[in-house]
């Protein structure tokens, strides 16, 4: 949720004009000291109202972090896995090796004969 403590002082309509004259190519710095604002705070609200149109390369981007997040995730997860499969698979061959030290007969696939 987004924070509306500036909402409620300042009201949407004073960020939308504040963005509205920082996009027309007021300098930040001089246009916050006018208004009595932090320029951070500017420069959220004018994330938050965005430009009103979808910019695809913003979208793009933020389609493709998504899918790193994703995978980076699954990757983790593999890892995770293949780390517990050696563990399994050490304690097997510790087993074994203790089996075959005791001298009993290895299992053949010949016959006894």
């Amino acid at each position: 949720m987004a924070n509306t403590k500036g909402n409620r002082k300042r009201g949407v309509e004073f960020w939308r004009a504040a963005v509205e004259r920082l996009q027309a190519g007021e300098s930040s710095t001089d246009l916050a000291a006018e208004l009595g604002i932090d320029r951070r705070g500017l420069y959220r609200w004018r994330a938050r109202l965005g430009s009103g149109v979808a910019d695809p390369a913003r979208e793009r981007e933020a389609a493709l972090r998504q899918e790193v997040m994703r995978l980076k995730q699954a990757l983790a997860e593999k890892v995770l896995e293949v780390d517990f499969l050696q563990g399994a698979l050490h304690k097997v061959e510790v087993r074994r090796q203790g089996k075959a030290s005791a001298g009993a007969k290895a299992s053949t696939t010949r016959s006894g004969k």
